[in-house]
This record gives C-alpha cells, sequence and structure tokens, in this order.
C-alpha cells in the first residue's frame, strides 16, 4: 500500500458536533412550546385533555 492511500482512507469528521447542538436546540424549542401549550390550556380552560 502507497502513504498516499492510507491518507485517504481516513474517516473526515463532523465540526464539532454542529448537528447534534442544532437538533438539541430544536428539540428544546418543541418540549418549551407543548409545556407553554399546556400550561396556557391548564389556565384558561382547567383541563389539559377534554374539551369544555
Amino acid at each position: 500500500m502507497s502513504p498516499e492511500a492510507q491518507i485517504r482512507s481516513t474517516k473526515p469528521e463532523a465540526m464539532s458536533n454542529l448537528y447534534t447542538i442544532i437538533l438539541a436546540v430544536a428539540f428544546g424549542a418543541v418540549l418549551a412550546t407543548a409545556a407553554f401549550v399546556a400550561v396556557k390550556c391548564y389556565f384558561d380552560y382547567n383541563t389539559l385533555f377534554t374539551i369544555p
């Protein structure tokens, strides 16, 4: 094997888990929105899962 083939066979690495951070921020936004809607519905209608 030539040294060139060994250099090319290395696996490229992602930029410091950028996609993991984006996914965590998106998940946090969805979770915060769901919590806000649940609290708002509970205080406005005094219930979460039934239609008044």
